[in-house]
């Protein structure tokens, strides 16, 4: 694996406006876009389907939703509609435990622990914003897209390719 951050899909690239001004891949495949706003897969249910909604129709208008994209997207909801549940079982939990908040419960054996829910909310959470910085969905992510779109490259200099040309350079006296 190569060091570094990850490569980016071209069409986030092209909408972050290329801050770093390399050259842009011509041969990218490129998956086909639907004509309409894909329907969540049978297994996005509940509040994950309700965030399909909220977000599919969104990436589907700046193109970055096409059909291979679909499985990540439905990890992403899922993650949510997990984080939800769990989130809001903890919720109940700290309303009900006014000292601890939920933060600690007690096991059968009458030792205090950090209670379960606390991981799985964080575990998902984690889950969610890493899927949903793939996707541009996070503040951080947002911040690196232009609101102008894609600039055209400029021209080609009359340098460019000089040395790949295989053009020689002039040798100096001495220099043998």
């Amino acid at each position: 694996m190569k060091p570094g951050p990850p490569p980016q899909p071209l069409n986030l690239r092209i909408l972050r406006g290329n801050p770093s001004k390399r050259r842009l891949p011509v041969n990218e495949p490129q998956p086909q876009n639907p004509p309409t706003c894909p329907d969540p897969p049978p297994h996005v249910t509940g509040v994950a389907a309700d965030e399909w909604w909220e977000t599919a129709p969104q990436l589907h208008r700046l193109g970055l939703l096409s059909r291979v994209d679909i499985p990540a997207l439905s990890a992403y909801c899922y993650s949510y509609g997990q984080w939800r549940m769990a989130a809001e079982s903890l919720a109940k939990m700290q309303a009900n435990d006014p000292v601890m908040n939920g933060q600690i419960i007690r096991t059968k054996y009458g030792d205090a622990v950090m209670n379960p829910l606390v991981s799985i909310v964080r575990k998902h959470a984690a889950d969610m914003v890493r899927y949903a910085g793939e996707f541009g969905l996070t503040a951080a992510a947002r911040s690196r897209i232009a609101a102008g779109g894609y600039a055209p490259p400029s021209p080609p200099s009359k340098f460019d390719g000089l040395l790949s040309s295989g053009v020689v350079p002039l040798r100096r006296r001495g220099d043998e």
